[in-house]
């Protein structure tokens, strides 16, 4: 069939052309939108500017086709065959191109917006400048690809192959590249805020200067990478690979990678405030200073001995610990899960939900914090709704006043002074959220809980492991004598008892904790 025929039967009406051969036809600027060219062989053809808007090109042979400028909207290209073709400017916006294979095609400025890519072949492809936005490319083969510049946001490449891929000031902002291959990627200066990487495999890859704020890097592969001033605040890094990455300069503020392995990593320079330093691996790593300034501004910088560096980045979680004498049950969860709402809503930063685990004879309630400093204000407010609050809030006061009062005999005069500043700080913090305790007066007015009357014992464990007992009930753990003859129980056992209290030694040892990054301070 000539072109003329296939113009004049086009215009006509007839719109099934399939396993037509049009090679090396000159169809430039034609118009065959929604016609059906299944099967058909296009090779070396000259479509450019050609409108083939909803036309059906599924397996087609367009290699070396020229379709600069073309129109494919919503066309079907399921497994086309399109290597080695010209489609500068071209555009795709939903498109199907399904199993297609565009091996070293030219897309530069191509638009493909929400097209569908699904294990299409766009292997050493030049797509730069190109628009990307929602595509559909999981498990697509981006191998050695040229986005450079490109725009791929809410885009969805889970599973995708961009081994040596060149992604350098792309776009990405919110796509899914979970369990992608990305070895050798470049990423310098590409914005991949909010990104899912979970589980993706970026070793060696070049993300210097990238934006990974908020992005989810959970399980990712990271070893060897450049990751020179790039920003990770927010982001997700739980149990992330950096073996021998480059993090200098970066930008960790608020990250949270408990479980990362940094063995051999480089992190000189990084910004790590509200950073918490928790079950990392450090064999090996290389760091002489970090920023810990909320503002990073380098007005908090801690510099690092083989001595202190450890204790910096060995942390653990810093609990507070609340053992009831009682097994919970449904009321006393109800009654608890309301009042802690309460006091969130009073403090959004007094309380936060704990864990909770019992058994037959006891409760114990746990409340993990970001820092050791805010071990007291949690106890204060976490232990408002127990009979024993009063008790526990006298013990803390103590315990408080034992730092400031103490420390002159007990420490040198730095960690004195230190100890000092910490006892008033902590002290305004109680006092300003003290109010609290009226607060939920008339939640406590509706339960009669008798597990809110338990003998309670209350404890704190700081980031340096060190475990210190604020109060502890004389009663706790005597209920079932309780419930015995009385004339059965033994004098010493019927007594009333001293409730448990800390010394000072045990109290300035647990809180050296609190200050010693200000030894590492200049």
């Amino acid at each position: 069939m000539t072109i003329k025929e296939l113009l004049e039967r086009y215009a006509s009406g007839q719109r099934d052309f399939g396993d037509l051969n049009l090679t090396e036809s000159n169809l430039s600027r034609v118009v065959l939108s929604h016609a059906n060219l299944s099967h058909a062989i296009l090779s070396i053809a000259n479509l450019s500017g050609a409108d083939l808007v909803g036309t059906n090109l599924s397996y087609a042979r367009m290699n070396v086709a020229r379709l600069s400028g073309a129109n494919l909207e919503g066309a079907n290209l399921e497994g086309a065959i399109l290597n080695v073709a010209n489609m500068i400017r071209a555009k795709f916006d939903r498109a199907s191109l399904d199993r297609a294979s565009l091996v070293r095609a030219e897309m530069i400025r191509s638009s493909l917006i929400a097209a569908s890519l699904i294990e299409a072949d766009l292997s050493t492809a030049d797509m730069r400048e190109s628009c990307l936005d929602q595509v559909i490319a999981s498990s697509a083969n981006f191998s050695e690809t040229d986005l450079r510049s490109s725009s791929i946001i809410g885009g969805d490449l889970s599973g995708a192959n961009l081994t040596g891929s060149d992604l350098s000031k792309s776009n990405l902002t919110g796509s899914d590249l979970s369990r992608c291959e990305m070895r050798h990627a470049q990423l310098r200066r590409a914005n991949l805020s909010g990104v899912n990487l979970r589980g993706a495999n970026l070793r060696w890859a070049d993300l210097s200067g990238a934006n990974l704020r908020w992005a989810d890097l959970s399980k990712a592969k990271l070893s060897g990478a450049n990751l020179i001033g790039a920003d990770l605040s927010h982001s997700s890094l739980l149990e992330t690979s950096f073996v021998h990455a480059d993090l200098t300069q970066a930008n960790l503020v608020r990250a949270d990678w408990e479980g990362a392995d940094l063995s051999g990593a480089t992190l000189t320079g990084a910004k790590m405030f509200g950073v918490s330093r928790f079950h990392l691996r450090t064999q090996g790593m290389a760091c002489e200073w970090v920023d810990i300034s909320p503002n990073s501004d380098h007005s908090q910088v801690c510099r690092f001995t083989p001595e202190n560096f450890q204790k910096f980045f060995n942390q653990t979680p810093p609990i507070v610990q609340i053992a009831i004498d009682r097994p919970i049950d449904c009321e006393a969860n109800l009654a608890l899960a309301k009042i802690y709402q309460a006091i969130a809503q009073e403090n959004s930063e007094a309380i936060e939900p704990p864990s909770i685990e019992a058994d037959y004879r006891r409760t114990i309630l746990r409340f993990r914090v970001e820092t050791d400093d805010r071990l007291f204000p949690m106890l204060f407010a976490a232990i408002l709704p127990f009979a024993d609050a009063r008790a526990t809030h006298q013990a803390m006061s103590q315990t408080i006043r034992l730092i400031q009062s103490k420390s002159n005999e007990l420490l040198g005069v730095k960690e004195a002074n230190q100890a000092a500043k910490l006892s008033v700080s902590l002290l305004q913090t109680l006092r300003r959220i003290a109010p609290l305790q009226q607060k939920i007066q008339p939640i406590l007015s509706h339960f009669n809980v008798d597990f809110l009357n338990a003998p309670t014992q209350t404890s704190l464990r700081n980031s340096s492991d060190l475990r210190l007992q604020i109060y502890g009930n004389p009663r706790f753990g005597k209920r079932f004598l309780d419930a015995m003859e009385l004339d059965t129980i033994p004098a010493l056992l019927r007594t009333k008892g001293e409730p448990i209290v800390p010394t000072a030694r045990e109290t300035l040892d647990f809180v050296q904790g609190f200050y010693s990054l200000d030894q590492l301070m200049s």
